[in-house]
């Protein structure tokens, strides 16, 4: 049994959400839409121009619920929460084996292999499931570029190549993402490169919506741990970056954000509507489209497998925060290095 806290998602532009006795409450133009008890409530999202009582932020401070601001793009912006618990003798260890380059290369190492595994896996699904025989056989060349791109990884002598190996695999494996796309949904949803900062198109639009979303999972599963998320291994420390959310992310950017992406399109579950073209050709999701993304996303999460090394089932929502406790133990020396999730 596994008891996932609720994150309350706030969409609306110029929602107001107030704190109310014991509970939460959205207004819209003045007019109650929800009112949720706090305690069902594990932390509280807010996408663009939403309102935020200073009631409602010192109660969820005091609570330990944290409160995400997040562009209309879903682009993090900022999060507020109490003060930070958690273990200083494991973030002493954090720092220090992160200024040993032989063992931030170690961990960044396993990072990336856990990437190109994954991408790998959604790749050879796609050549699998395809009817046409061309596209199958490019797909199969992605999947064993993928292969000597692994190899390549683990021997990489140092930081900069491995980022060079990783960002040559991305380029392929985001080209070859356009095949697994049913072909009547391919002129809408062409992926042109990966762009962002903004998206350029309708599908790096739900890319990028996604990735925010898990990148804020990600950095939850590891401050739960006592880890510092801006403390990174693979990705450059800068200031209000969360490198280590960000490394975090990339084992589990194929297996979760990628294909629900494709499924949201596949299955015609998002259409050219729930998409709005801005200034200097961003392309964002709309109110409309951002629900649809949230809810599948919520359902996604709830979806159970089977973690290979612990040998048991569980909803996909509680992969980051198994991996922030394999990551802790081999910060701390009691894992052999760090050991990434792998779907089968």
């Amino acid at each position: 049994m596994y008891t996932l806290l609720n994150t309350l998602y706030v969409m609306t532009p110029h929602a107001y959400a107030h704190l109310e006795n014991a509970t939460v409450r959205i207004d819209v133009e003045h007019e109650k839409k929800l009112q949720v008890p706090l305690h069902h409530i594990g932390g509280l999202v807010c996408f663009g121009n939403v309102m935020v009582s200073p009631a409602l932020m010192h109660r969820l401070a005091d609570e330990g619920k944290a409160l995400v601001l997040l562009e209309d793009s879903g682009r993090f912006k900022a999060r507020l929460e109490g003060p930070v618990s958690g273990n200083i003798l494991l973030r002493q260890a954090q720092h220090r084996q992160a200024a040993d380059p032989a063992f931030a290369l170690e961990i960044a190492r396993a990072i990336i292999a856990g990437k190109l595994k994954n991408s790998r896996s959604v790749i050879m699904r796609g050549a699998r499931e395809t009817f046409d025989n061309v596209e199958a056989a490019t797909l199969t060349r992605t999947a064993d570029d993928l292969a000597a791109s692994l190899r390549a990884a683990k021997d990489a002598p140092d930081l900069d190549t491995l980022r060079g190996v990783e960002g040559e695999a991305a380029r392929g494996y985001f080209a070859a993402l356009n095949l697994i796309v049913k072909p009547q949904a391919r002129e809408a949803f062409a992926l042109n490169g990966r762009t962002r900062r903004p998206p350029l198109d309708r599908f790096n639009a739900v890319l990028s919506f996604l990735y925010s979303m898990l990148m804020n999972d990600c950095r939850s599963a590891l401050e739960s741990v006592g880890l510092d998320p801006q403390l990174g291994f693979l990705h450059a420390v800068r200031p209000g970056r969360g490198a280590l959310a960000l490394d975090m992310q990339e084992e589990f950017r194929s297996i979760i954000a990628d294909r629900l992406a494709l499924t949201l399109i596949n299955r015609g579950q998002i259409a050219e509507g729930d998409f709005d073209l801005r200034e200097g050709g961003a392309v964002m999701l709309n109110d409309k489209g951002r629900r649809k993304v949230v809810t599948a996303w919520q359902e996604r999460k709830q979806e159970e497998v089977t973690h290979p090394l612990v040998e048991a089932k569980m909803p996909l929502a509680i992969l980051p925060f198994i991996q922030a406790r394999f990551l802790a133990r081999a910060l701390r020396g009691e894992m052999n290095g760090y050991l990434p999730y792998l779907a089968k």
